[in-house]
């Protein structure tokens, strides 16, 4: 297998934090985004979304999803569990990760992606250029700090997004509170609980890589 990542990107940083976990070794292509790499043929050849992460299996399958990445390595190396053990588990796990995808990252993406300069008529991932909308920034703002409160909230429910066990979910909840820093967002004075666990998994191991 291959792992195609980008050390600055938290996209990536999700399933390579997953790898750590399950203490897999995988060869790695670094693709530098910073010098638009995923959009050179040899890449889009790959992906031709243009995106990473990608893994790329043995006979040349490429998995450019997160989450599809880590149903791969749950099936293949299925110890330690991190996409949960019970029925209710499993689907909370989804029910996080999905929440921290859709209403965190798109959040923090929208604001940021929409202020950099950067991204100059690449507000939106892919191949297709589209131009940066200034009414976002502000929209996206709002948004991610709504839902740091709604994790902060969770978080004084159950240790971990999950339940009592740290899951796939605690990692993509914890990438999504680092991309918030690109944006100047941090769990406030009031977010104890949010502060507590971020705390906690930023001292794993798979968290300093």
């Amino acid at each position: 297998m291959k792992f195609y990542d980008f050390a600055h990107a938290p996209s990536p940083r999700r399933a390579r934090m997953l790898i750590a976990e399950k203490g897999l070794e995988i060869e790695t292509v670094e693709v530098d985004l910073g010098k638009k790499a995923q959009f050179e043929p040899a890449f889009r050849a790959i992906n031709p979304a243009c995106t990473i992460p990608v893994l790329e299996l043995d006979d040349g399958t490429a998995l450019t999803e997160n989450n599809a990445i880590a149903v791969y390595l749950e099936e293949i190396c299925p110890e330690p569990p991190m996409l949960g053990t019970t029925a209710k588990e499993k689907a909370l796990v989804t029910n996080w990760n999905d929440r921290c995808t859709l209403e965190g990252y798109s959040a923090v993406a929208e604001s940021f992606r929409n202020f950099s300069k950067f991204f100059a008529d690449r507000s939106v991932t892919g191949p297709q250029p589209f131009a940066q909308i200034p009414e976002l920034v502000e929209r996206g703002r709002l948004r991610a700090e709504a839902f740091m409160a709604t994790l902060n909230e969770r978080l004084g429910e159950t240790p971990y997004l999950a339940g009592d066990n740290f899951t796939y979910a605690d990692i993509t909840g914890f990438c999504l509170v680092e991309f918030a820093g690109r944006i100047k967002m941090t769990p406030g004075d009031d977010q104890a609980n949010l502060k507590r666990w971020y705390s906690e998994i930023g001292a794993r191991p798979s968290a300093s890589l």
